[in-house]
C-alpha cells in the first residue's frame, strides 16, 4: 500500500487559550510519532491552501467571508465558548481543507492507495452556517463534495468515529442521498445530536451511539452490526474517515474506553469495505483526540494499517 501524509507547519500556528484541549501540542504529537522510522515509507506533502470554490460547495459565501473577517491580527477572538481564532487560524483552516482536497485528488487520481491528512483545527462540528466545537470548515464534507464535483463520483461515504457526534457533517448531508454519513459516538455528550433515529431524508444517516463506559466490544459491535452492513449495501466509491481519537480511554473529554487496537481494527474493516466497493480508495482526516499519548499512539496504529493494508 502507498500512503500519502498531508500536513503543514501552520497547523501549530492556530492558537487557543491556555488550558484549551484543542491545542498546538496535538499536531506536534502527531508529527513526532509519524516522523519515526516506522513511517519512513510515507509519501509526504505540505498541505496547499484550498480553492475556496471547494469550500463554497458546503458553506455559503457570507459565512466563509465572515469567518475570514473575524480572524484577528493579534490576540485571540472567541466565536463561542469553545471556538477561538488567532492570527494563524485562517491559514490553518484554508490548508486543512486544502489537505482534504489534495488527499482526494491523490487517491482518486491513482497517485497513492490512500491518504491521511494530519490537520487542525478539526472540522466535523462545523455546520453549513455555524462554526462550533473548535471547528470552522467541515473538512470531511469538503472532501466528499470535491470527490463528486471534480472527479465525478456518485456515492461517497463518511465514517466518523470521533467520540463527539459530527453534527456538522450530518447537517450538511441530511437531505443528500449521494453521501452516506455513519457515526459512532458517546451519548449523551456534546453536541447532543446523533440519536439512532436521526436518519436523514434518504435514510443515509447512520448513527450508532455508545454510552459512557463502553469499550472496544461495544464499538466493534456497532460497526459489525450496523455500520459495515449499511456501507456494503450503499456501495460507496470513496471511503472518507473522520478520524477522531478522543474515544481513547485516556482522553479527558469523554468516557469511552477504546485503545489503539480498536482504532486499528476499525481502520482495517473500512479498508475492507473500500476494497469491496471503492477500488481500495480511503481518505482519512484528523478530527479530535486530546490526550497527547492516546492521540499519538492511536494515529500511529491507524496510519500503520493504512500503510500495510492489514492489522499489524
Amino acid at each position: 500500500m502507498s500512503t500519502l501524509l498531508v500536513t503543514h507547519p501552520c497547523f501549530a500556528g492556530h492558537e487557543t487559550p491556555s488550558g484549551h484541549p484543542e491545542r498546538s501540542d496535538r499536531i506536534r504529537a502527531v508529527d513526532k510519532v509519524l516522523s519515526s522510522e516506522r513511517f519512513a515509507k510515507l509519501i509526504r506533502e505540505e498541505a496547499p491552501e484550498v480553492d475556496l470554490e471547494a469550500v463554497l460547495r458546503c458553506h455559503p459565501a457570507d459565512y466563509v467571508h465572515a469567518i475570514e473577517e473575524a480572524n484577528p491580527r493579534s490576540g485571540l477572538v472567541q466565536l463561542d465558548a469553545d471556538t477561538t481564532m488567532s492570527p494563524g487560524t485562517w491559514e490553518a483552516v484554508l490548508r486543512g481543507a486544502g489537505a482534504a482536497t489534495r488527499s482526494v485528488d491523490a487517491v482518486l487520481g491513482g497517485e497513492v492507495d490512500n491518504a491521511f491528512a494530519a490537520i487542525r483545527p478539526p472540522g466535523h462540528h462545523a455546520e453549513t452556517k455555524t462554526a462550533m466545537g473548535f471547528c470552522f470548515v467541515n473538512n470531511a464534507a469538503v472532501a466528499a463534495r470535491h470527490a463528486q464535483k471534480t472527479h465525478g463520483l456518485g456515492r461517497v461515504a463518511v465514517i466518523d468515529w470521533d467520540v463527539h457526534h459530527g453534527n456538522g457533517t450530518q447537517d450538511i448531508f441530511w437531505k443528500d442521498a449521494s453521501v452516506m454519513y455513519c457515526s459512532t459516538h458517546e451519548m449523551p455528550l456534546y453536541p447532543g445530536t446523533g440519536a439512532k433515529d436521526e436518519r436523514g431524508d434518504f435514510d443515509t444517516i447512520v448513527n450508532a451511539p455508545l454510552k459512557a463506559g463502553d469499550g472496544g466490544e461495544a464499538f466493534r459491535a456497532a460497526f459489525e452490526g450496523l455500520i459495515l452492513p449499511r456501507l456494503l449495501a450503499y456501495q460507496p466509491e470513496l471511503v472518507i474517515i473522520s478520524a477522531g481519537f478522543d474515544a481513547h480511554w485516556r482522553d479527558p473529554l469523554a468516557n469511552i474506553n477504546l485503545d489503539e487496537a480498536d482504532f486499528a481494527w476499525a481502520t482495517a474493516k473500512l479498508m475492507d469495505v473500500a476494497e469491496s466497493t471503492a477500488k481500495c480508495r480511503v481518505v482519512s482526516l484528523l478530527e479530535g483526540g486530546y490526550d497527547l499519548q492516546g492521540l499519538a499512539g492511536s494515529v500511529g496504529a491507524h496510519v500503520g494499517v493504512l500503510m500495510s493494508g492489514e492489522l499489524l
